[in-house]
């Protein structure tokens, strides 16, 4: 009677083992399905705010405008500003589709109601893009990277407006992503001038202002 009851024991020991062991199993499932469950990204979960959407709304024709000029680099810049050119116009190509993207993203249109202000910091009026797209050579040089200075201080002062103001972590992003680059450009193109980098933005400005004559000697003796 004994060997019986042992023998039974020791045939459902390895079933009691098994159903523990399947229970156990199906607990760590159940935990490791709550912990692969998605959670919302800060993108996804992020909102524009108006900040936002002025910034991709002005950005995008401000960087069309230096865009157009320095295309306008192919046939008529030297080396170095032509090379300088083409950097930017590789750059800003590219955010532009970035910044209509966010927009489509937010179902904002790429322009605000009642139209663009084309006076906009940094945007080039109509007549100076005539004079650039007038001029040739060390003449070009010279005035494609005064117009482009003031063009890029215009869009790190409309980016900074961003990242004191904006909410959409991409947006935000991008800003400083400019900031970053065209107050390096801004110092390449014041050395390009001949004009020392290191000196106070204002200074370039006040030299261009005194006359055509200050901005030549910069222009030819940067080439």
């Amino acid at each position: 009677m004994f060997d019986t009851r042992v023998t039974r024991a020791r045939l459902l020991l390895p079933i009691v083992v098994l159903a523990g062991s399947a229970a156990l199993a199906s607990c760590g499932t159940a935990a490791e399905d709550d912990s692969a469950a998605p959670s919302s990204s800060p993108e996804a979960s992020a909102e524009a705010n108006s900040a936002d959407v002025m910034f991709a709304q002005m950005m995008i024709p401000h960087h069309e405008q230096a865009v157009e000029m320095s295309s306008l680099a192919e046939s008529r810049a030297g080396d170095e500003v032509l090379d300088l050119a083409q950097r930017i116009e590789d750059a800003q190509g590219p955010e532009i589709e970035r910044l209509t993207a966010m927009l489509e993203t937010w179902g904002e249109p790429t322009e605000p109601e009642g139209g663009m202000d084309h006076g906009m910091d940094g945007m080039m009026s109509d007549d100076q893009m005539a004079e650039l797209e007038a001029a040739e050579g060390e003449e070009f040089d010279t005035l494609y990277l005064e117009l482009m200075i003031e063009h890029h201080e215009g869009a790190v002062e409309m980016a900074q407006t961003e990242l004191e103001s904006g909410s959409y972590p991409e947006a935000v992003e991008m800003a400083q992503e400019i900031v970053d680059a065209q107050e390096t450009e801004i110092e390449e193109m014041r050395g390009l001038l001949g004009e020392d980098p290191s000196a106070p933005a204002e200074d370039s400005g006040s030299d261009a202002d005194t006359g055509a004559e200050g901005g030549e000697e910069g222009g030819h003796g940067g080439h």
